[in-house]
């Protein structure tokens, strides 16, 4: 057994210095079965620790029912076999562009402070989570060297008897390494998200030396880390991909480290949200309070280990820096996972209309004077169905989803008659009474950083018609969960009208392996192969095609689910080669 401790300049193994190199490595982004892989990567690029947050809304979707939590002692146990230190960022909140910064939907309260209606669910949720890593850590012979405490409090709020409830909270379960926060290196955060007897960190892209240098205006003393140095970054729909010249970022690794610090890669390997779990943001600068920016499917983060696992130039600039530091010679790279043998065209043969799926699937219908959320529905990632009636006679007048969130697919007497947006609440035809509306509604990912944080989905401000607001809203919830399994929807032959519905076919596989999944000529939706949710596809773009993890296929016959929201294409579906 060891001991793990934080000194006055370094941290201390056993008594003798250590400089951590570390990487972010999501363990719910990655397939299990290539987990080792990408270990192994993260091992021959120079580093000696792994960093992971765990996401308690994946792991509780609904209070009390908990879904693998085990997971994540399964992938410490893989780290240790690895040779790697770990890095357990618990949370409750997490950032990490995750579907509402990793809280639940559900959870009741003022999140993140000292509330008892917050505090209580998450106590529970530690008291199941937390065995997981007090069991291994490094005293115990495990891997865990270091434990966070919230995540980037400081640039949320300045509670500080919350900080201290969790670190309480933390050390009751049985935390015995040291604690830390990380925050931006700014006066304001440092000194709301620090606390008392916790190494503060710092996370930046650049100016190593000047956030060094704030950190140490707030903590004379303690090792200096980096705990997310931001390599890379994400994307979001609708906007160019996002690049960082690795000849730039391995200057900036380097000028961290000759500072004396350790560092935490973010991220070392993105992967992928998988399932609908990508977050989303606000724009609007600093105050993060504009218009929604929903992230991409893809967490390739541009890291210098792809979203397939593969080495890029930034991991042999990273690799070429870190081996000063490393202590002995690197291993060379694991060879890449197997990719697809050979494309091939999925066959779309059965189609069952929104209706029937929701019929089949969805969750009880509410009847109101106003639109429920999708809280209120128990929905997290999917979509409601509103249902309203336009009195009549009335001549035409303009209808509006006030506070919508997200995007609206609507319909009048069963005709389409367009798509509203956050931006764009009213309809561009009017409509007269009587009339039958129904609404569509998706939510596009909650918000995982900023002050909105936590803002419900769904039709938040009512339907209105002119300026008259219309009541006995009936609404109906459809989980994306609820689709894992589809065994009642009741197919049909296609058409090849193109509607929105559940498409169903088949794609034959001939040597299994990593491959992309493109949908050409298709509009928004989810994707399912043998039953695993690859995550939403989107014409707007950056991304053009959805990873597939080689575990998910199997050799010959493969089966092949999309739920489309507007329009499907008559183009088939395609299965490449990653």
């Amino acid at each position: 057994m060891s001991e793990f401790t934080v000194g006055d300049t370094d941290f201390l193994l056993d008594g003798r210095p250590v400089r951590l190199l570390s990487g972010a490595l999501h363990y719910f982004r990655v397939h299990e079965a290539q987990w080792g892989h990408r270990l192994a990567m993260l091992r021959a690029m120079g580093l000696n620790c792994v960093e992971t947050y765990v996401p308690w809304n994946l792991h509780e979707p609904r209070p009390g029912e908990f879904r693998d939590v085990a997971a994540l002692g399964r992938f410490l146990d893989a780290a240790r076999e690895a040779g790697l230190w770990a890095i357990v960022r618990p949370g409750p909140y997490i950032c990490a562009e995750w579907e509402n910064g990793g809280l639940p939907h559900w959870v009741p309260g003022h999140a993140r402070t000292r509330d008892e209606r917050f505090l209580r669910p998450v106590r529970a949720w530690f008291r199941r989570l937390l065995p997981e890593v007090v069991s291994r850590q490094i005293d115990r012979g495990g891997p865990v060297i270091l434990v966070q405490v919230e995540n980037e409090y400081g640039s949320y709020g300045s509670d500080a008897p919350y900080l201290d409830a969790l670190a309480g909270l933390l050390r009751a379960e049985g935390v015995t390494v040291p604690l830390f926060t990380s925050d931006g290196p700014e006066d304001h955060m440092l000194s709301g998200g620090s606390v008392p007897g916790a190494l503060a960190t710092v996370n930046f892209g650049s100016h190593a030396r000047e956030a060094f240098g704030t950190l140490r205006r707030h903590r004379p003393d303690g090792p200096l880390m980096c705990m997310e140095f931001w390599c890379g970054w994400f994307d979001h729909w609708g906007a160019e991909h996002v690049v960082r010249d690795p000849g730039d970022a391995a200057a900036v690794l380097r000028e961290i480290l000759e500072c004396g610090a350790s560092v935490n890669l973010y991220m070392a390997h993105g992967g992928t949200s998988f399932a609908g779990w990508a977050g989303a943001n606000r724009g609007g600068g600093a105050l993060h309070d504009g218009p929604l920016e929903p992230d991409v499917t893809s967490y390739d983060y541009d890291a210098p280990v792809d979203e397939a696992g593969r080495p890029t130039r930034k991991f042999w600039a990273f690799r070429e820096v870190l081996a000063e530091y490393a202590g002995g010679p690197l291993p060379e790279p694991p060879a890449p996972p197997a990719a697809l043998g050979a494309p091939a065209e999925a066959r779309v043969t059965a189609w069952a209309p929104l209706d029937a799926v929701l019929e089949a699937c969805g969750g009880a219908e509410v009847s109101g004077p106003v639109p429920p959320t999708f809280e209120e529905l128990d929905v997290d990632r999917g979509v409601v169905r509103y249902e309203v009636t336009v009195p009549g006679p009335r001549q035409p007048y303009p209808l509006i989803a006030r506070g919508l969130r997200d995007l609206a697919v609507v319909s009048v007497d069963g005709e389409r008659a367009g798509v509203l947006t956050e931006a764009e609440e009213r309809l561009k035809e009017a409509v007269a009474g009587p009339a039958r509306v129904e609404l569509w509604v998706e939510s596009l990912g909650r918000v995982n950083y900023g002050p909105r944080c936590g803002e419900a989905k769904g039709i938040t401000g009512g339907i209105l018609h002119e300026r008259q607001y219309l009541h006995d809203v009936r609404a109906r919830g459809l989980r994306l969960d609820a689709l894992d399994e589809v065994s009642a929807v009741p197919f049909r032959e296609r058409d090849g009208a193109g509607a929105p519905g559940l498409y169903r076919g088949s794609v034959t596989v001939r040597g299994a392996g990593d491959a992309l999944f493109e949908l050409p000529g298709w509009t928004r939706g989810f994707v399912w192969l043998n039953g695993f949710n690859l995550g939403r596809y989107w014409s707007a773009g950056p991304q053009r095609a959805l990873f597939v993890p080689g575990p998910v296929l199997r050799e010959g016959e493969n089966e092949v689910r999309v739920l489309e929201f507007e329009e499907a294409s008559t183009r088939a579906p395609v299965l490449r080669p990653v």
